[in-house]
């Protein structure tokens, strides 16, 4: 006789995502998550958090970082999310993340950590100069997602290994305090096409705000003159446009317009391909640049209104802090007893 598998999570499904309020959101944020973010709200219980204690690992100003919260969360209004629908709230604002991450903090293991790509890419040789908390961010991002007991997270091919880990303290826990299926399993959501849009000037790179020039992305807040010059001047190469996505291989940047092109406009690269298979990058870029400048200059009018109301976006991000802690609360309050901690 075998023993039977633990039960599975049977609680219901929530998605959970979050976008770090550093520098500015770009076309990639939007493609890669804004534009996902507003479909899941239609299919789950969503919440979007604006990661204010992640983005202390970077250093920011403190006396912009608040400002830059309330930015990204009028870039989610902006893009669609409907507060009515979806949670939108920034991360200090519920202080069981913080909580929940040192509990974790004492089931992760540090050779799970240190598997951690991620953070061997932004330390390079330079590991023991940096902060515990860029080391320990991954437990932390747990703590974010499992504290709602998050079933699904929309992630990009650079989060898999983090969601993993996600998975692999969810499973600890429950299986150290003897709670099979308390913490969910969390599936990731493969963000599909448009998820990874590469850089303007070289197209091997990711699209970054942390990149020093701004030539290489379109920030959300370009107007469409910047959008023109951008695109004009974006790196490709004397062949004109292939026929056919076979003819895109070994041509990073071209691929990347491309794509670019085929996401924006909801098209596949083939299609976009047949209408522009043959042409140059005189005929394309323009036609580029407009699309762009049409769909992102709704989006850069909203959240510059949105920002110009910081007292309107905080009632929204108030309002989000207590919907969340809510759902968290009662979760956190269960995780203590687990625990054993003492409890007046």
């Amino acid at each position: 006789m075998t023993d039977a598998p633990p039960p599975a999570y049977a609680g219901p499904p929530r998605v959970f995502s979050g976008m770090q309020p550093t520098n500015g959101l770009h076309l990639g944020n939007y493609l890669g998550a804004l534009q996902k973010f507003v479909a899941l709200q239609a299919r789950y219980e969503c919440l979007y958090c604006v990661v204010d204690l992640h983005a202390i690992t970077a250093g920011p100003d403190p006396k912009e970082l608040a400002a830059k919260s309330r930015e990204v969360a009028a870039a989610y209004l902006a893009a669609g999310v409907d507060p009515k629908r979806s949670i939108i709230f920034i991360q200090s604002a519920v202080r069981e993340h913080a909580e929940l991450a040192w509990i974790f903090n004492c089931i992760a293991r540090m050779g799970w950590l240190e598997r951690m790509t991620q953070f061997k890419d932004k330390a390079g040789k330079h590991a023991e100069r940096m902060s515990v908390g860029l080391f320990d961010y991954p437990v932390l991002q747990a703590a974010d997602i499992l504290l709602y007991k998050a079933t699904h997270v929309p992630v990009g091919e650079d989060q898999k290994q983090h969601l993993e880990l996600s998975r692999d303290i969810a499973q600890k826990f429950n299986n150290d305090y003897e709670a099979p299926g308390f913490f969910p399993l969390p599936e990731p959501l493969i963000q599909g096409p448009g998820a990874r849009i590469m850089s303007l000037r070289e197209g091997t790179k990711k699209m970054s705000k942390s990149d020093p020039s701004d030539m290489t992305r379109i920030n959300l807040t370009d107007d469409a003159d910047a959008i023109q010059s951008k695109i004009k001047k974006a790196t490709t190469d004397p062949l004109p446009l292939p026929e056919t996505a076979e003819g895109l291989k070994g041509r990073a940047e071209v691929e990347n317009l491309v794509g670019i092109y085929a996401a924006m406009s909801e098209r596949s690269v083939d299609d976009v391909l047949r209408e522009f298979g043959g042409k140059g990058f005189g005929v394309f870029k323009p036609a580029l640049a407009d699309l762009l400048a049409a769909k992102l200059s709704s989006i850069a009018a909203e959240m510059r209104r949105l920002n110009a109301d910081p007292g309107a976006l905080d009632a929204i991000l108030r309002n989000g802090a207590e919907r969340a802690r809510a759902i968290a609360a009662p979760i956190m309050a269960e995780v203590r007893e687990k625990v054993g901690f003492w409890r007046a």
